[in-house]
């Protein structure tokens, strides 16, 4: 689809502003930004590494946390370049056309990234509710169909919010004031009347925010009241074990989107968005691999054994 011919005469360019107004932080924050990237680009991939090649991981709830990894690390690879470019470079300018591909694929990462939480809650839930029938009911037709689930509807949601930023026009200031191409610094710099898109992009927000963290909090109380109902107190503490992790990723994930959502628009906030851009788009990414392996008995077990495979041929 071709940009409208408001954004022509712009020069098809935006400027992302991103913390350029701290110059002295540049440099450091080039550096913590680059350790964090490549943390999560070799945690992530470290993951899926793992989980392909130890025997003992290939149960559902590993094949689900491969495709969160590569969710992961697909999300900072449509991010964190750019960002770690404008730290560096003085022309931070980036085209329509490009700004609009990174919305686009942030969009979809983050979307099924969303939904991919939630189906690994269901995935615990089939796991301690019904142990018996677990792998049953967890085939490999129905862990693809779940899986599919999260990817699909992310690309459903990217294309339709792109298609409408894309009959935007863009006669006026082109600086966003962010390090990323969101949707709301975008249509904050149009001279396009953005009702439409900004009730396009709350009803999809709050439906997907809704929705996922509704199965999330149905199956979890139902996991709760069903370890609580355990005799074994030794079993009610592996059920839990089994949840930790997922737990942790949720809560660090949703709660920072929520914050994000109560966060005022106004520009004093401006700040506080950012911060909370970077939690979300650049840190959690990070975190979830370090969650699963330093939490996760399974995992550690099977890096050791690949660390002292590794160490023998060597």
């Amino acid at each position: 689809m071709l940009l409208s011919e408001g954004n022509q005469s712009l020069g098809a360019t935006f400027t992302l502003l991103g913390f350029s107004e701290y110059a002295d932080l540049q440099v450091p924050l080039f550096l913590v930004f680059l350790t964090i990237y490549t943390i999560t680009v070799l945690g992530n991939l470290a993951m899926i590494l793992i989980i392909k090649i130890s025997p003992k991981l290939h149960t559902p709830m590993y094949f689900f946390l491969s495709h969160l990894s590569f969710v992961d690390f697909c999300y900072s690879s449509t991010v964190t370049p750019k960002l770690l470019e404008n730290l560096v470079v003085e022309d931070r300018t980036i085209s329509i056309t490009g700004c609009i591909m990174q919305f686009s694929f942030a969009c979809n990462f983050a979307v099924a990234e969303t939904f991919m939480l939630a189906v690994m809650a269901y995935d615990r839930f089939v796991a301690v509710c019904n142990p018996l029938l677990y792998t049953v009911v967890m085939s490999p037709k129905l862990c693809a169909l779940l899986v599919a689930g999260p990817y699909t509807w992310g690309i459903v949601c990217s294309l339709t919010v792109t298609y409408f930023i894309l009959t935007l026009s863009f006669c006026g200031s082109n600086i966003l004031n962010n390090f990323v191409c969101e949707h709301s610094v975008i249509i904050s710099v149009s001279c396009s009347d953005p009702y439409i898109i900004q009730a396009l992009c709350f009803v999809i927000a709050i439906f997907d925010e809704v929705s996922s963290l509704g199965i999330i909090l149905t199956t979890y109380i139902i996991i709760f009241v069903t370890i609580l109902k355990m005799p074994s107190a030794g079993g009610r503490q592996k059920a839990f074990s089994t949840c930790a992790s997922h737990l942790t990723a949720i809560t660090i994930f949703h709660g920072t989107v929520l914050f994000l959502y109560c966060v005022p628009n106004s520009k004093n906030s401006w700040l506080i968005i950012k911060v909370g851009s970077v939690f979300y788009t650049v840190v959690i990414p990070m975190l979830n691999p370090l969650i699963y392996s330093l939490r996760n008995k399974d995992v550690k077990d099977s890096v050791r054994k690949l660390m002292n495979h590794l160490t023998k041929f060597c």
